[in-house]
């Protein structure tokens, strides 16, 4: 830890960072020269490849693998850059386009290159204005200076960069429903195979990749995969972006070597619990991650320890701390309440299954809940999402897995919360206990009766069609 030195925010307190000239008087476009004046693509895999770069966006799939399962003979490549950002409390990606976009740039020529893609699209979540007016402006400069566009380094490469703005829809994160979106679709998630490789945008082969994943190339090809694999843990290397929110003093986004614990990042970096208290639990990278409690908090945030707590992995590594003053079930009603409103609806047990969980916790939340309630959420939960095979993408075990480690690792709070919270309902009406008891019963006396009429009914009633004359 002492050795580590940081490469993706080293440019973040350096005065107009994000211009060209700053960039490139500080070794900036250098990785990308050298990829493309000294090596072929598929050298440039090779060593992406060899690194064990996994992806930064949430499902941490191999980076240079992804690559390769792009068809040989392909005629045409195109890039997706995945700058959605929709998890909660996540925004690693918007520090790197906000203070850094000619890194991020720079990784999209060296992975264009690679992948032989001519066109990459980037993909910015519809909230992230700023963002997107400091990318336009990257995007223009590094066209004006040739590193972008025709030719490039007089290589013969070309490429172009579009910035696509979402609509802000969660589901749009998912690679195929980013595609959709793209291409000016509803965005629902595609039914797979065929994989975005082999039949992506506009039925293109096409690479997915996310913003931080992007910008570790260049430090790898600068520096080597033997120098990405001395940081992190096993299957888990390189430096990471961590953003801490919620309950601290202080939130941050600190990039670390991968594998530092959810203690180290709350009291070394954020401050610590705000206001004297002490932490109840984490959420690990999001909220689809699933929950950590207090015992957890020194499990090392990578992508291969996270599951041993039964997370569902390290997703976008955006921490948010939940202190020991707040109930449980507020964090709940929080997270069903988010994936019901984000579900696509493509999918009948997610639509359907999202929005039961969300009436159910607002049932406890309210007063009304039951013992018997948990077990059946946790039944849901565990027949819902992309893992039972029950539905297309991942939303709905998202959606699942806050539930499973809830009701797992704070059963006895939320049962002694459903004991303790009990609203009584109005009760049976006069009308329903006769009704039930099968007694007559005397409309008059209720006053339900409806008044009989005093006047003749009006002439035109009289002679309405149908009715017989009098």
């Amino acid at each position: 830890m002492a050795t580590f030195e940081p490469v993706l925010t080293r440019n973040w307190n350096v005065p107009d960072a994000r211009t060209l000239k700053v960039y490139e008087s500080r070794g900036g476009y250098q990785s990308a020269r050298k990829a493309l004046t000294t090596m072929d693509p598929d050298a440039v895999v090779n060593v992406v490849k060899d690194s064990e770069l996994r992806g930064r966006g949430g499902a941490g799939f191999p980076c240079g693998l992804k690559w390769t399962f792009l068809p040989k003979d392909r005629k045409e490549t195109l890039m997706c850059v995945n700058g959605d950002e929709s998890e909660p409390a996540t925004f690693n990606n918007r520090y790197l386009l906000e203070r850094d976009p000619h890194m991020f740039l720079e990784g999209i020529l060296i992975s264009c290159f690679a992948t032989r893609a001519s066109t990459a699209y980037v993909y910015l979540r519809f909230e992230y204005i700023n963002a997107y007016k400091i990318m336009e402006q990257a995007i223009e400069e590094a066209r004006a200076a040739g590193h972008l566009g025709k030719n490039i380094y007089g290589t013969g490469f070309n490429l172009d960069v579009w910035l696509h703005r979402g609509a802000g829809a969660y589901i749009c994160g998912e690679e195929t429903g980013l595609i959709e979106s793209l291409e000016g679709k509803r965005g629902w998630p595609r039914i797979k195979p065929p994989f975005p490789a082999i039949e992506g945008a506009f039925r293109k082969p096409t690479v997915v990749n996310n913003i931080e994943t992007l910008c570790c190339v260049p430090h790898i090809i600068e520096r080597g995969a033997n120098w990405f694999k001395s940081i992190g843990t096993p299957k888990s290397y390189g430096p990471k972006l961590y953003t801490v929110s919620g309950h601290v003093e202080k939130q941050v986004c600190v990039e670390l070597p991968l594998g530092v614990t959810t203690r180290q990042l709350i009291d070394d970096h954020a401050g610590g619990v705000w206001k004297g208290r002490k932490a109840k639990a984490a959420v690990p990278g999001g909220i689809s991650m699933g929950l950590l409690s207090a015992d957890e908090l020194d499990v090392p945030l990578d992508f291969e320890s996270l599951r041993k707590p039964g997370c569902l992995g390290l997703g976008t590594a955006a921490v948010t701390v939940i202190d020991d003053h707040t109930p449980i079930i507020d964090y709940l009603v929080n997270t069903a309440r988010f994936f019901a409103h984000e579900s696509c609806g493509q999918c009948t047990p997610c639509r359907e299954g999202t929005g039961w969980m969300n009436k159910t916790i607002h049932r406890i939340k309210n007063g009304g809940g039951r013992i018997e309630d948990l077990d059946v959420m946790l039944h849901l939960a565990n027949n819902l999402g992309i893992i039972p095979g029950t539905t297309i993408c991942g939303l709905a075990d998202g959606a699942a897995w806050p539930i499973k480690n809830a009701v797992a690792k704070f059963r006895g709070e939320l049962e002694e919360y459903i004991r303790t919270h009990q609203t009584p309902g109005a009760g049976p009406t006069p009308l329903q206990l006769d009704i039930a008891a099968g007694r007559k019963v005397d409309l008059v006396t209720i006053g339900n009766a409806i008044a009989a009429p005093t006047a003749p009914p009006p002439a035109a009633a009289l002679h309405s069609p149908g009715r017989p004359s009098a």
